[in-house]
């Protein structure tokens, strides 16, 4: 039998100008209720171009996050951040495949041509 890869929840939120600093800092204040939660695997905030960020989550599986997206402390949590967005969307998806990369301290580029 197949194991099933982890759920994964991606949002996009356009924050409204000027007050990105201040998302930031309010996403890290309520994250441990996301990350608290027993089917969450983790989660990750990321900047991108003109106040758009990207939250990514992932989860046991989907009837877990839907559990966890409907309860009233992730509501609450939700209207804490809700100030600083002008827009956003909502994608799920299922991981399929995952491939460790190879970092390591004081390995170079050419160390890595060489190799091969």
């Amino acid at each position: 039998m197949v194991s099933e890869g982890p759920f994964r929840v991606m949002l996009q939120m356009r924050i409204r100008p000027g007050m990105e600093q201040e998302f930031e800092r309010v996403w890290r204040e309520i994250g441990d209720a996301v990350t608290s939660h027993p089917a969450n695997l983790g989660q990750w905030l990321a900047r991108g171009e003109d106040g758009v960020y990207y939250i990514v989550s992932d989860w046991v599986d989907e009837p877990r996050f839907r559990e966890f997206e409907t309860s009233e402390r992730h509501l609450n949590h939700r209207q804490k951040l809700h100030p600083y967005r002008s827009g956003g969307s909502m994608t799920t998806m299922r991981v399929v495949a995952h491939l460790p990369g190879s970092a390591e301290p004081g390995h170079t580029h050419q160390e890595w041509e060489a190799a091969r």
